[in-house]
């Protein structure tokens, strides 16, 4: 299993947009001459697919129809979590006033990885991607809020494993908090590679220390499939352990479909690119179970 899964970066890469696209105009170019209609059926359907797979109104309408992520944790989720996270502080409080162990935190709110830049020219280190960062800058916002603390989970994935590896995700992410908003991480999973394993660790290194709910944290197109792990792993650590398994409460970020002009989300751009690319690899995710 640990050799085919160091296989999935090449895979997905050959699986997911735009090569499939690509793959069609090649084909279709190639029976133009010989079966005219056929070639260029092949190959209007590898434009078409092209043009689609390129506009962002395309990602948009997948993150609301087929992955349908839950919404935004605003409201009386919110309200819920800085009211018990008041309640929390004052409970550290006094056993510190009191020269007493303070209580463990009965919640946890977890930032899942994604992906990291070997050797930042700007800052000379490795550093988080775009997309990392909002997660954490998320994370750190909502610990802020209500008063819980933050862990992250990541470790170095499949694309780097006996490639170049250097420092596990969680770590820099822990610098980054750290350095950049002040805040130290309670808790760092960095032994996983992909998102089932970020739940398994993160799941079981929370749980094993008293948290009763996990605020998940990551994109709003990659909420579902890590909510569907995340629950697996409560449920299997339940099992284990004998005990209740503790709650996951999605705590989505960075939903897209708030463009100004509407005609700007079918006209082809490297964004709707990337993120119908994001999609189609959320959804091989899920059909493969991973």
């Amino acid at each position: 299993m640990q050799d085919l899964a160091a296989w999935k970066p090449l895979i997905g890469a050959l699986l997911l947009p735009p090569v499939p696209w690509l793959v069609l105009v090649l084909i279709g170019a190639r029976l133009i001459l010989p079966r005219r209609n056929l070639g260029f059926f092949i190959l209007l359907l590898g434009v078409v697919g092209l043009w689609m797979g390129s506009c962002s109104g395309t990602a948009t309408w997948l993150q609301n129809n087929v992955l349908r992520p839950p919404p935004a944790l605003l409201g009386e989720a919110q309200d819920r979590l800085a009211a018990s996270g008041r309640v929390y502080a004052q409970q550290v409080a006094l056993a510190q006033r009191q020269g007493k162990t303070p209580p463990s935190p009965t919640v946890g709110i977890m930032v899942l990885g994604a992906g990291l830049v070997p050797k930042s020219q700007e800052y000379g280190v490795t550093d988080l991607t775009h997309f990392f960062a909002e997660r954490l800058r998320y994370g750190v916002w909502l610990s802020r809020l209500t008063g819980w603390p933050l862990g992250v989970a990541g470790g170095v994935g499949w694309g780097q494993k006996g490639v170049q590896e250097g420092p596990a995700e969680a770590e820099v992410a822990g610098r980054v908090a750290q350095q950049a908003y002040g805040l130290p991480l309670r808790w760092v999973e960095k032994d996983s590679a992909d998102t089932r394993g970020n739940a398994a660790g993160a799941v079981t290194l929370l749980a094993d220390q008293g948290v009763t709910e996990i605020v998940l944290v990551t994109d709003a197109f990659h909420m579902p499939r890590s909510r569907r792990a995340f629950e697996q792993a409560a449920a299997s650590w339940a099992a284990r352990a004998g005990k209740p398994p503790p709650m996951i409460t999605p705590a989505p970020g960075k939903f897209w479909g708030n463009e100004s002009n509407p005609i700007l989300e079918w006209i082809p751009s490297g964004g709707g690119m990337v993120n119908v690319r994001l999609l189609c690899h959320e959804l091989l995710g899920m059909l493969a179970g991973s």
